[in-house]
């Protein structure tokens, strides 16, 4: 049984599977308006914690979060589901609700996923996808990252749901219950607006946003004196791994909330917003120059006047560019 959902690739796999479940309920929004009423920009620094050997960095928020939030500022009802130590009640669950005819959001593990090619597969479990039909035993999945569905079959699907490592998906699972009759978009954009700038600087302490990208900008520019050449080229290649390649990453997600912005300014006709997209899409422009620069240092390989030093100077521009523009947001009148 296959339930009539349309798929469609995103940039980035929770944007893509909220756009996706809401269209199937007769919600349809652009991606950047997915992640901007999600509130998903974002920027943690966690050198306390270490992933795959390395200081954590993220640019969104806990897996989850873009969905919850886009689906109350809305008015959506869902439910979401684990299943910690039970993974054949979780695939038991999953199969009742495909014959109920619900399509089914679920966080996988990114490794053992059978259809990726391998030079993709890495240990990253905040994967997002959505089931949407069974045959024997095999699931037909919306993956917003791939070209077309793919096919996995009943035993692939269940490891994946329990990967294990970092962030353990425990089979989470979530679908959409009820939607109301009517959505003010119009009224949800400033109250998101004003989450996300809290998030970058409003918020207390300085692992969240841009204290965060300054805590890391003063470790960077230390990492080439205190750490071995290969352990510091880890630690930076890492920051833009997570930049670059999970997700969005940081200039990705710039440019997405640039859109969003743009997309808001022009519903609300606020010239403010407008203006706002054109600095978003700077910083995003720099977040990628950063990007560069510091895979040619990582790589032993910069050019004349690169160097750690000069990566961790372009972090603190970063930082005073985006504290500047999120507390205009933050102040902005709708």
């Amino acid at each position: 049984m296959i339930i009539d959902f349309e798929h469609k690739m995103a940039a980035h796999c929770e944007n893509g599977v909220t756009a996706n479940l809401l269209k199937f309920y007769g919600i349809e929004l652009s991606e950047a308006m997915i992640f901007g009423l999600g509130s998903g920009l974002f920027f943690t620094y966690l050198p306390f914690l270490k992933l795959n050997g390395a200081p954590g960095t993220s640019f969104r928020p806990m897996p989850g979060m873009i969905f919850k939030r886009i689906n109350k500022a809305l008015g959506v009802k869902t439910k979401t589901m684990r299943f910690p130590w039970n993974s054949d009640k979780a695939m038991s669950v999953l199969d009742k609700k495909l014959q109920e005819g619900t399509p089914v959001g679920m966080v996988v593990g990114v490794y053992h996923l059978t259809y990726f090619p391998e030079v993709y597969r890495f240990h990253f479990n905040a994967h997002n996808i959505v089931a949407y039909g069974k045959e024997n035993d095999k699931y037909i999945v919306s993956d917003p990252i791939m070209e077309t569905p793919k096919w996995i079959t009943e035993e692939d699907l269940k490891i994946v749901r329990y990967a294990k490592g970092t962030i353990k998906p425990k089979g989470k699972m979530y679908h959409i219950t009820k939607v109301p009759e009517q959505i003010d978009i119009k009224k949800a954009i400033p109250k998101a607006i004003k989450t996300t700038s809290k998030q970058m600087v409003v918020w207390p302490g300085p692992i969240v946003g841009v204290s965060a990208i300054r805590m890391l900008a003063k470790h960077v520019k230390k990492w080439e004196s205190k750490l071995s050449p290969r352990k510091a080229s880890k630690y930076l290649g890492s920051v833009i791994r997570m930049q670059e390649e999970i997700g969005t990453g940081g200039a990705g997600f710039r440019f997405l909330y640039a859109a969003f912005l743009q997309e808001s300014g022009k519903l609300l006709n606020h010239q403010g917003l407008l203006e706002a997209a054109k600095e978003m899409t700077i910083i995003g422009d720099m977040w990628r120059d950063f990007a560069v620069a510091a895979a040619r240092v990582c790589k032993a390989r910069p050019v004349e006047g690169e160097s750690y030093a000069s990566v961790s100077e372009m972090l603190y521009r970063l930082a005073d560019g985006e504290e500047q523009l999120f507390k205009t947001l933050y102040k902005m009148k709708f």
